[in-house]
Order: C-alpha cells, then structure tokens, then sequence
C-alpha cells in the first residue's frame, strides 16, 4: 500500500501520479490504447465505471491520507460535475490542499 505523501507536489507530479493510480485501476492494457491528460474525462474518455471510481478514489486516500478528503469534495458536487470530472479538476484540487 502506498504511504501517505508528506511532501508538496507539483501540478506534473500529481498528473503523473493520476495517471499511474488509474493504470492501476483499468489495467495496462487499456491505458496504453488512449491518450491520458488532464482534460480526460473519467466517464466519457476514461470509460470508467463507478466501481472503478471508487478504487481509484481509494488510492488517492491511501496516498495523501487526511490531507486530502477526495470522498467528501466528490460528494459535495451534483450529478453533472461528476459526469464532468476531469484530472485537471483532480489535480487542481490537490493543490489546493497542499497549500
């Protein structure tokens, strides 16, 4: 499991974190067939599904511990936003709490 990040990452890191947890999540395979940026969406272009969501959710807890509670700002936004959620809105979020 990963530890818990102490330190301040930069917009690039967290991109590049991202991307790793959702290989992790969709497998390999599938990850090297699309292109990933920060404008990728997790429903259209990602193609993940709920469950898949869910884990990689998982994954961002298990790696910024408190500091980041990706559950509670998820559940704050209505059902468009999270259709709409994008790895930009992801990392800009996680910088906003690593200020």
């Amino acid at each position: 499991m990963d530890t818990v990040a102490t330190t301040k990452l930069s917009s690039e890191e967290i991109f590049d974190l991202m991307k790793k947890f959702i290989t992790e999540v969709i497998g390999e395979e599938f990850v090297e067939e699309m292109e990933i940026t920060p404008e990728s969406s997790f429903t259209k272009d990602l193609e993940m599904d709920s469950i898949e969501i869910v884990s990689f959710s998982e994954k961002i807890k298990a790696h910024f511990g408190e500091q980041i509670d990706f559950t509670g700002w998820l559940s704050s936004m209505d059902l468009d936003q999270l259709i709409n959620l994008n790895l930009g809105m992801i990392i800009s979020y996680i910088e906003e709490c690593q200020s």
